[in-house]
């Protein structure tokens, strides 16, 4: 289970990113964390992969604190940035066996799934060539390969459907739904809101600062004595104009 319990993130110049939040992810389930530009998405997000110091409150995986034991706590999640930086003079392939040497994945483990996530995001016959040729679509593909060829407990994306086609999106949210189904987690932020009413078992929304609705679908509707689409009571809550 990932525990985020009373983090708050205050910068230097005194500005108020993240404003006492708390939330858990489950193991089982697809969490959503849904949010306007500026209202604090990337920089729990951040806080969790380590990227960024807390300022307090508390962040754990399955009891494990980063700041207690670093090597334990990092290998327990992938994390797939909004855009994600790769090692351009790779090959894909050499890019996929440098993470998967990372992580110690096995030669047979590591084959069987890249061959399985090569079909899913169609760029199998682009492996050989240089990460440097390939389009944005390509390189979220090669990324989202490289966030799953060692099997994490927790999978964290950010904005993970920006650049991609249809099949492949539709792949990425079978593969999250499947995580989820064999007891992993799945935590990501969208503004997708179609996707997040479609496939998350929980959602937590958040604005300035603040998480304002967390639950299901239907416990977020039921709080407000809505009847709304999600995209309607995200609006409201988060006073988009």
């Amino acid at each position: 289970m990932l525990e985020v319990k009373n983090f708050t993130k205050k910068y230097k110049n005194g500005k108020l990113a993240v404003d006492n939040i708390s939330f858990t992810v489950k193991n089982g389930e697809i969490f959503g964390f849904l949010g306007p530009n500026g209202a604090g998405k990337s920089t729990t997000i951040k806080a969790i992969v380590g990227l960024i110091k807390k300022s307090s409150g508390d962040i754990t995986i399955d009891n494990i604190m980063i700041e207690d034991n670093p090597l334990l706590y990092k290998s327990k999640f992938s994390y797939l940035a909004d855009n994600p930086l790769l090692f351009e003079k790779y090959n894909g392939i050499s890019y996929i066996n440098f993470v998967a040497d990372i992580y110690g994945v096995s030669k047979e483990d590591r084959d069987r799934r890249l061959n399985k996530y090569l079909d899913y995001f169609n760029i199998r016959e682009s492996m050989v060539d240089d990460i440097s040729s390939y389009s944005h679509g390509m390189k979220q593909r090669l990324a989202i390969i490289a966030s799953l060829i060692h099997n994490p407990d927790l999978l964290i994306l950010d904005e993970p459907m920006v650049g991609l086609d249809p099949k492949s999106s539709f792949n990425l949210k079978k593969i999250m739904r499947d995580r989820a189904d064999r007891g992993k987690m799945v935590f990501f932020s969208t503004h997708m809101m179609e996707v997040a009413e479609n496939i998350c078992d929980r959602i937590a929304i958040i604005s300035e600062g603040k998480i304002v609705a967390m639950g299901s679908l239907d416990d977020i509707k039921e709080n407000l004595s809505e009847d709304k689409s999600l995209e309607e009571m995200f609006l409201e809550l988060t006073d988009v104009k």
